[in-house]
């Protein structure tokens, strides 16, 4: 046993020095992720808590106060369109419970006139503009600003639409694929590989293991964006649906797990932007920079950059 010891101790210490040394140093084994534009500023659904969300509205006015990055979903209608919505299914954004896919575009419901903010418990907003928004719509108004596009359902047609809508309007380098699913984003990566992309759940648990094992450094990674929720907003901004997520020592666990700032600045040091949501005040804007993000996604656009200025002129 003593002699097995002899020659596993040594092994194990040189790999962690060595794990250590290429995790502060990736440039040595890694080539710098070069993307399409950097944000620190991300409105979540258009900045929901200041207009509708999703709407041309809501897109406007983020841009207009600062925005670098807008963050919205995709559903695709009876009749062929893709449309911004956050859900398919329409009771909550609407009041009527019906699919977006069993509709054509012209017999999509209205808004609601006010609308809760689901990452701010008990806080509403309003807006003008209560009419579905076309991605065509938002590409054509704003061919500069970068958009993080989720999609939550395997649907094929979906994918290819989404994907020449981004060819027609020259725009793959700064239209993101976003999805939590590994599937859906396998599918996607096949539909326009020029899209960054990025960590689906199942990758983010596979980034948090090569982590704590030591082998994240000697790994190449595809992605160029990993989004996570910033924990501390669950339970006091966001109440979660998941059961599980409601206890205080479970959110704490994900933390210390996954907010860590040797992993970020890693990540950082290979290119890969880091965004966490969705904070909707100003302690965990200030929380999610400082533990090492660069950028933050959030419901209020211009809470964002009003935090963002004052930040720049200190």
């Amino acid at each position: 046993m003593a002699s097995y010891l002899y020659y596993l101790l040594p092994a194990v210490g040189g790999y962690a020095l060595t794990s250590l040394y290429f995790l502060k140093n990736p440039h040595i084994l890694h080539k710098k992720k070069q993307t399409a534009f950097y944000c620190s500023h991300i409105s979540h659904r258009g900045g929901c808590g200041e207009r509708i969300e999703n709407t041309m509205e809501a897109f406007t006015h983020a841009v207009e106060v600062g925005t670098e990055m807008l963050e919205l979903d995709c559903h695709l209608t009876k009749d062929g369109h893709v449309i911004v919505s956050h859900d398919e299914n329409l009771l909550r954004q609407t009041g009527e419970d019906v699919t977006v896919s069993s509709l054509n575009l012209e017999e999509l419901p209205p808004y609601k006139e006010t609308l809760e903010v689901t990452f701010k418990t008990g806080h509403f907003s309003t807006g003008s503009d209560r009419n579905f928004a076309l991605l065509e719509d938002v590409f054509r108004k704003f061919p500069h600003i970068a958009v993080n596009i989720e999609v939550k359902e395997n649907n094929t047609m979906l994918i290819e639409k989404i994907s020449d809508l981004v060819k027609k309007y020259n725009r793959d380098g700064i239209s993101v694929w976003a999805s939590v699913d590994s599937t859906i984003m396998k599918n996607c990566r096949k539909a326009n590989s020029s899209m960054p992309y990025m960590f689906t759940v199942n990758r983010g648990l596979q980034l948090l293991l090569l982590y704590y094992t030591g082998l994240l450094p000697f790994v190449p990674l595809g992605e160029s964006f990993l989004q996570f929720y910033l924990p501390q907003i669950f339970n006091r901004e966001y109440i979660p649906d998941m059961w599980i997520l409601r206890s205080s020592l479970v959110t704490f666990l994900i933390e210390r797990l996954t907010m860590r700032k040797g992993l970020f600045r890693h990540l950082r040091d290979r290119g890969i932007q880091i965004h966490l949501f969705v904070c909707n005040d100003e302690q965990d804007i200030e929380a999610a920079f400082a533990v090492g993000a660069t950028g933050v996604m959030s419901d209020y656009p211009t809470l964002l950059s009003n935090y963002i200025r004052c930040k720049q002129a200190t």
